[in-house]
């Protein structure tokens, strides 16, 4: 059957990540579309990691951080890098191209949500671009539209979503209010729904296709920390999604977590999510 094969990945850095062996992974791994956050790095660097690729990037503010890009085997028929009001500095955070799947067109979007700081200035610009991402996906889901946001959301929606869920409530990443933004992005279109904040919200009827693919189960987790044997011991996070309107979720086939066999095998702190959307 048809498909285009698409992948996200935090890369933690598009230079590190070429040289710890990505483009072996990407030799194997016959992906069409690659959306990538944490570049923190130029035009060119990209360039040099994805020879060959078409290549739209949106660099952070500030050098060297942040940096979000998507990469495809044939090239984008547009491009946007607008998300929220014109003063909020979304720069390197959010990134969406239009392709075709089949005959109809497809929104693809590489998201870099803020890790943010509980009680700090750096939630606040968390609070910001969660604030932002709704009204977009409302947006992107109108009249039946064929749309996927893909990325590092810094968020674990559900305590299947964390392996130590019980030491990170009161954490960036786990916080009840972040956790009911989710909730409204993924409850049932139109329904009010009350999120595990204990807030009221509409329901915009996205679909988290990593959890519809592996339904009630811990994970499959995307990142892990650098701290003891968390990766060794598969104590993770699942923070790295693909979020499809429901039209193109009923095209979603072979999720999976591309997780490297060894620590020592790992190009990136966080692994691939890999999705088939059929056409």
């Amino acid at each position: 059957m048809p498909h285009l094969r698409i992948a996200s990945v935090n890369v933690n850095g598009i230079r590190a990540a070429a040289r710890n062996g990505m483009s072996g992974w990407l030799d194997t791994a016959d992906i069409d579309i690659l959306t990538l956050q944490e570049v923190r790095g130029q035009d060119e660097h990209l360039e040099a990691a994805l020879p060959g690729w078409n290549i739209v990037h949106d660099e952070a503010t500030a050098k060297g951080r942040a940096g979000v890009a998507i990469a495809s085997r044939t090239p984008a028929l547009a491009a946007r890098t607008e998300l929220g009001p014109e003063d909020f500095d979304s720069k390197g955070r959010w990134i969406e191209a239009d392709f075709l799947l089949g005959d109809r067109p497809l929104t693809v979007v590489s998201a870099y949500v803020h890790s943010g700081e509980a009680d700090t200035p750096k939630q606040d610009e968390k609070w910001k671009f969660l604030d932002a991402f709704g009204p977009r996906l409302s947006e992107l889901g109108a009249d039946d539209a064929l749309a996927l946001v893909t990325g590092d959301l810094n968020v674990g929606h559900r305590e299947l979503d964390i392996k130590n869920w019980r030491g990170n409530r009161k954490k960036a990443g786990f916080l009840p209010r972040e956790r009911a933004y989710f909730d409204r992005f993924l409850g049932d279109a139109g329904a009010q729904v009350t999120g595990v904040d204990g807030t009221v919200g509409t329901g915009l009827g996205w679909v988290d296709i990593g959890r519809r693919s592996h339904g009630e189960v811990e994970g499959p987790y995307t990142w892990w920390s650098m701290r003891g044997q968390a990766f060794d011991n598969d104590s993770g996070w699942r923070i790295d999604y693909h979020l499809a309107t429901p039209a193109l979720a009923d095209r979603a086939h072979g999720y999976h977590v591309a997780r490297a066999a060894a620590y020592d095998q790992r190009w990136s702190d966080h692994a691939p999510v890999v999705v088939d959307y059929t056409y």
